[in-house]
C-alpha cells in the first residue's frame, strides 16, 4: 500500500558569478569562527572561471537536447525528462543571501544535485559547490559567514563547511553511518545530528565474511543523536541504543533540544512522543505526547513555544498546524477552523507568527497564523507555488510552478510583487504544453468533485476524442496545478486527459481526506466515474474510448477499474497493490500505520481485504491491462505485480508484465523512465486509438453509457462476487 504521495504521479517524480577559491582552517582562539587566508588569486579566478563554464556548459547541454527533442512538434518522452528542480530554499541572516538545491536532469543512473546561491539585491546565482558527487541540505551558520551542507564525496554520507567567498569543502564529521539530518546550535559552535549506530567491529567481520544473517527488528540500527563542536571536531552519543531518535530541534538559548523519539521502536506502530533532553545531562525527559502521526519541529526565535504539523487524532497524516508552549500546557490547533486544509511546511517569524504554505484544491497558498489562531490569506502569487519555501528578514521565496510553466525561483521583499529571478528551465518557455482547466461535477451522490482538465491545443469543441483518466497516488495525494508527463503527452499527442481529485485527496479539508476511510474501491472508484460521465455529457470524451491509469494508490485503481467494468478500452498500472492482504504483510513496516488507519488490519478483518483487491476479481478483465514495476519496490512489492500478471494471464485478458531492475517504488533511471512513458503511450495508442487516429466523432454520435454497473460484466470469464452498495448506481 502507499505512503501520502506528492504530485508527480509518473512512476518515474543563469546569471553565475563564481565564488572566491580560499583555503580555510579551524582557529584555534574563538570557538566556532575561522580564519580565511587567500591561497592565489589568480589561481581562485581560473578555479571560478572554470565553474560557471561548467555550470552554463550542463544547461546548455540540457537546453539542446530538450530542443532537440522537440524537433517534429510534438512533446516526447525524453523532452520530459529535461527539468531542473529546485527546493531546500534557505535564507541567510539579515536576508541578503538564499541558498537553494538545483537538481539537474537525470543522466543514465543518476541526478546531479549542488547547492546554489542567490544575492537577493543583485539577484545573481552561483553554483556553489561542484564536486563530482552531490551536496543537499545547506544551513547557514548562525552568523551567516558561511554555509554547511550534506554530501556523499565519502564513503558515507557527512557534514561539510564552506565559507561564504568559496574554496574547497571541508569536512565536519566522520560519522561511520550515512548522517540523515543536521542543525546548527543557536551560537554555531556545535552542530547536532541524526546517524545510526556503527556496526560494531565484530559485525563488521561478520559482514565481511558473508556471515551476515540478521533478525528483523532486533538487529535494526537505529537513529541517534550526536553532538559535534565545531572547534575540536570532537564527537559525542546524545543517545544510544534501544532509542529510535525521528527528529529534533535546538531551544535557544542552546543548552536543550527537544526530540522526538521511542524506547520502544516498533515500525508498524507509531509510537514517538517529545522528550526534551539537557545537554549536561543524559537522560531523555518526558515532555510531551502529541496525536500521531506529527513531525517538522520548530521552535520559536524566543524559546517559547515549538509549531508542528499533526493530526487531530490517529492519522492518516499530518494535517494541521498546532503550536505547544514549552513551558507547558497543551498543544492548539492553529488552522482546524480557519484553514482546514493540510499545511505543506512553515515557518516562524520574529514577530511570534507563522507563515504557512497550504494546499487548496489544485493550487498552494500563503497564509500567516498568529498562535492565537488568527489566519490571513497572503495575496495571490503570480506563480503557482509548487511546495519549497522560505521566509525571513521580509524576504519570501518559493519555487513557482505551473502545469505549463516550469519550475523557477521566485522572490518577493517587503510584501513586494513576487518576480522570477532564475532561469534554470528557460529551454522550456519555447516548448508547447497543454494548460490546466480546473472543474467541478457532481458524484453519484451529489458530493462536489475538483478536477484538472487537458485537452488538445487544437481541440474543437462538441468533437468527441478518447480520454484517459489518470488516478493519483495516495490516496492521501492530490492532482495540482504542476508539470506531469503522463498527461502531457497524451494530451499532445490528441487525448483528453482527466485528472479527478477523488474522496480521499489533501487539499479539501480533514473530512473529504477521511471519505474513504474503510471505503477502497468503493465511493473514490466512483468519484472516477463520474467524471468520466460528465465528460461524456460535456460532449469531450468518447465512451467507446476510456483509458485508466496512474501509480501506486492510483496504479492500484487503474487495476480495481478493470474489475469493476469492462467501459475501459485500456489501462496503465504502475506499482499497484492487487491482493491488500499480502501486500499489508509484505509492504515496508513504517507504511502499516498508514494503511491501518484506512483499512484496519487482515488479522482483524480478513474479509474487507479481500472484496476491495482487484486480484480477487481478475477473473472479470476483459480490459487490455498492462503493469508496471520497480524490481525492488518495498513499498508496494513486486508480487503485487506478478499475482495480478498471472491472473489476467490465466483469463487470457491482452496483458504485459513490465519489470524495471534496480527500481524501487519511484522509476528513477533515464533509460528506464523513457521506457516507462514510451510503453504507457503505446498502450494507450494501440488500444484507444480507432483505425484513423484522426476520425473524431462529433458529440451525439456514440451511443451514451450508464455508470458503472454489474451489467458492464457481462462478458466476465467468472462469477466473482459484486460488493453490494458501491457498484450499482
Amino acid at each position: 500500500m502507499d505512503r501520502p504521495l506528492g504530485n508527480s504521479e509518473t512512476g518515474s517524480e543563469f546569471s553565475s558569478v563564481a565564488p572566491v577559491h580560499v583555503e580555510t582552517r579551524l582557529s584555534p582562539h574563538t570557538g566556532g569562527t575561522m580564519e580565511i587566508r587567500i591561497r592565489q588569486l589568480l589561481i581562485a579566478a581560473c578555479g571560478a572561471v572554470w565553474m560557471v563554464t561548467q555550470a552554463q556548459a550542463q544547461q546548455a547541454a540540457y537546453g539542446a537536447a530538450a530542443q532537440a527533442d522537440s524537433s517534429e512538434g510534438v512533446l516526447t518522452p525524453e523532452q520530459t525528462l529535461q527539468r531542473w528542480q529546485l527546493g531546500d530554499l534557505q535564507i541567510s541572516p539579515g536576508g541578503r543571501r538564499i541558498a537553494f538545491v538545483a537538481t539537474a536532469p537525470v543522466q543514465g543512473t543518476k541526478r546531479s544535485r549542488h547547492v546554489w546561491v542567490l544575492d537577493v539585491v543583485t539577484r545573481k546565482v552561483r553554483q556553489f559547490t561542484s564536486s563530482d558527487k552531490a551536496e543537499w541540505a545547506p544551513r547557514w551558520s548562525p552568523d551567516g559567514n558561511a554555509l554547511a551542507f550534506l554530501s556523499d564525496r565519502s564513503d558515507t554520507t557527512q557534514i561539510y563547511l564552506l565559507w561564504l567567498e568559496g574554496g574547497e569543502g571541508q569536512a565536519l564529521t566522520e560519522s561511520k553511518s550515512d548522517i540523515q539530518s543536521y542543525a546548527w546550535s543557536p551560537n554555531g559552535r556545535q552542530l547536532a545530528y541524526l546517524a545510526a549506530e556503527p556496526r560494531t567491529d565484530e559485525a563488521e567481520q561478520r559482514q565481511e565474511d558473508k556471515d551476515d544473517a540478521r533478525v528483523v527488528d532486533r538487529d535494526e540500527r537505529h537513529p541517534q543523536l550526536w553532538l559535534s563542536d565545531i572547534e575540536s571536531k570532537q564527537v559525542r552519543p546524545l543517545t544510544a541504543s534501544p532509542w529510535r531518535i525521528s527528529e529534533f530541534a535546538w531551544v535557544p538559548p542552546g543548552d536543550r533540544l527537544l526530540v522526538s523519539a521511542s524506547d520502544q521502536p516498533r515500525p508498524e506502530l507509531l509510537t514517538d512522543r517529545l522528550y526534551m533532553l539537557d545537554l549536561k545531562s543524559p537522560e531523555l525527559q518526558p515532555f510531551a505526547e502529541p496525536a500521531r502521526p506529527y513531525g517538522n519541529l520548530k521552535v520559536s526565535p524566543d524559546g517559547g513555544a515549538v509549531a508542528y504539523s499533526g493530526t487531530r487524532s490517529d492519522g492518516p497524516t499530518p494535517h494541521d498546524l498546532y503550536v505547544l508552549p514549552l513551558s507547558g500546557g497543551s498543544p492548539r490547533n492553529l488552522t482546524s477552523s480557519s484553514v482546514d486544509r493540510p499545511i505543506d511546511d512553515f515557518e516562524w517569524s520574529d514577530d511570534g507568527s507563522l507563515t504557512a504554505l497550504v494546499a487548496t484544491g489544485f493550487t498552494n497558498r500563503f497564509y500567516t497564523l498568529t498562535k492565537d489562531g488568527q489566519a490571513k490569506e497572503h495575496p495571490t502569487t503570480q506563480r503557482n507555488p509548487s511546495g519549497a519555501f522560505a521566509t525571513g528578514s521580509g524576504v519570501l521565496a518559493f519555487v513557482g510552478e505551473t502545469t505549463s510553466r516550469a519550475p523557477e525561483l521566485w522572490i518577493s521583499t517587503s510584501n513586494s510583487q513576487a518576480r522570477q529571478v532564475t532561469s534554470f528551465n528557460a529551454v522550456w518557455d519555447s516548448i508547447s504544453t497543454v494548460p490546466l482547466a480546473t472543474i467541478r461535477y457532481a458524484s453519484f451522490d451529489g458530493k462536489q468533485i475538483e478536477a484538472g482538465l487537458l485537452l488538445p491545443a487544437d481541440y474543437e469543441k462538441d468533437t468527441r476524442i478518447p480520454m484517459v483518466a489518470l488516478v493519483h497516488g495516495g490516496p492521501t495525494g492530490r492532482w495540482a496545478d504542476v508539470f506531469n508527463s503522463w498527461g502531457q503527452l497524451l494530451a499532445t499527442r490528441g487525448y483528453a486527459v482527466l485528472y479527478p481529485n477523488i474522496r480521499g485527496s489533501t487539499g479539501y479539508g480533514h473530512e473529504f481526506l477521511a471519505l474513504n476511510k474503510g471505503d477502497w474501491g468503493g465511493s473514490d472508484f466512483k468519484d472516477v466515474m463520474a467524471g468520466l460521465d460528465h465528460m461524456i455529457e460535456e460532449g469531450i470524451a468518447d465512451p467507446d474510448l476510456l483509458g485508466v491509469g496512474g501509480w501506486s494508490y492510483g496504479g492500484y485503481m487503474a487495476a480495481w477499474a478493470v474489475t469493476q467494468t469492462a467501459r475501459f478500452k485500456a489501462a496503465v498500472s504502475g506499482a499497484p497493490m492487487t491482493d491488500l492482504a499480502s501486500e499489508y504483510g509484505t509492504e515496508e513496516a513504517s507504511i502499516n500505520p498508514y494503511d491501518t488507519w484506512f483499512m484496519g488490519t487482515p488479522y482483524e478483518d480478513l474479509q474487507l481485504f479481500i472484496e476491495r483487491s482487484p486480484v480477487t476479481y481478475v477473473g472479470r478483465v476483459t480490459t487490455p491491462t498492462i503493469i508496471l514495476c520497480g524490481e525492488n519496490d518495498v513499498t508496494d512489492p513486486i508480487g503485487q505485480c506478478q499475482q495480478f500478471y498471472r491472473g489476467l494471464k490465466r483469463y487470457e485478458v491482452v496483458t504485459e508484465l513490465v519489470i524495471y531492475p534496480r527500481e524501487g517504488h519511484g522509476i528513477r533511471e533515464e533509460k528506464h523512465q523513457i521506457d516507462l512513458l514510451q510503453r504507457m503511450l503505446d498502450w494507450f495508442e494501440t488500444h484507444l486509438r480507432p483505425d484513423d487516429p484522426l476520425d473524431q466523432k462529433p458529440a451525439g454520435t456514440s451511443e451514451r453509457h450508464q455508470p458503472a454497473s454489474s451489467d458492464d460484466l457481462t462478458g466476465a470469464h467468472v462469477n466473482a462476487p459484486v460488493i453490494a452498495g458501491f457498484r450499482n448506481p
